[in-house]
């Protein structure tokens, strides 16, 4: 199996709404995407996937020093090998690898964030820096974009943590901020053992607020000069934003289910924007 094999079962088999978005693409940005797209599954997976904390941490230690090596001129990882041909030619530096990783190893440090500030923080490392360097690829011309791109993925990010809090429970991470579940009066071992309450909704529907918000202000941030090259994240902002509806629809029940759009719904969404710029 050649790299570009790897990185592109890697993307397919992960069922992301990104997947869709990378179909529409000129081959070689496609190429990039899709293994910058890998890198990151690999290492969430670490912390998805490895139950010894200590395990996880040596796994994501290896791939700081891979990355490095990497851009040193020596990839091993299947990954890497994919994705360094690439680097130069769109602008992915190591520090943005890097960063991800960081974001990574909170979830092994931390399982609450005090605030909502905290939990930016988070939210920038695993999705902003991944916005950031997607939107390198698509073919940003405007330094503004970044920051169109740094807002979006953080709206991804809320709408992954509101579409996952009952799984994240499983894990006895809750991310939802400690100072806003005092807001609304919900504790902690009411979302760990998966109990609804207006309380809960009203906690949640602060949440998906909020996340409209981001949307709304990252799409007030897109220069018209880069709306067309942008479109991938344009789709992948339909098709999150259409999921948050329907987690919003559903009366958030999301502590005994992970919410999800099919497969043909999603690909239809990405269409619709390719074709018609629609969201």
């Amino acid at each position: 199996m050649t790299p570009q094999q790897y990185v592109q079962d890697k993307a397919a088999a992960s069922g992301s709404s990104f997947y869709y978005a990378f179909l529409f693409l000129p081959k070689p940005r496609r190429a990039a995407i899709t293994a910058f797209y890998a890198f990151c599954r690999e290492v969430d997976d670490v912390v998805d996937e490895v139950m010894d904390p200590g395990v996880a941490a040596t796994k994501l230690a290896w791939w700081q020093s891979e990355v490095a090596q990497a851009f040193a001129g020596q990839p091993h990882h299947p990954v890497m090998q994919a994705l360094m041909p690439c680097a130069a030619q769109f602008g992915i530096e190591q520090h943005h690898l890097q960063q991800v990783i960081e974001g990574c190893r909170m979830d092994l440090e931390q399982t609450r964030y005090l605030d909502y500030q905290a939990l930016q923080r988070y939210c920038h490392l695993v999705a902003g820096v991944v916005g950031e360097v997607a939107a390198r690829i698509f073919g940003q011309t405007q330094e503004q974009t970044t920051e169109f791109a740094h807002k979006m993925g953080q709206a991804f990010q809320l709408t992954n943590i509101i579409r996952d809090v009952g799984e994240d429970a499983l894990r006895g991470r809750i991310y939802l901020p400690v100072s806003e579940l005092q807001q609304f009066d919900v504790k902690a071992h009411e979302i760990l053992k998966r109990t609804y309450s207006e309380r809960f909704t009203a906690l949640m529907q602060f949440q998906a607020q909020r996340a409209h918000r981001l949307y709304d202000e990252a799409m007030a941030l897109l220069p018209p000069q880069d709306r067309r090259s942008q479109k991938p994240g344009l789709m992948m902002a339909s098709i999150y934003r259409t999921l948050l509806r329907e987690i919003e629809a559903d009366g958030f029940q999301v502590l005994h289910q992970r919410v999800s759009l099919t497969p043909l719904r999603k690909l239809w969404l990405a269409w619709r924007v390719q074709a018609l710029g629609r969201l």
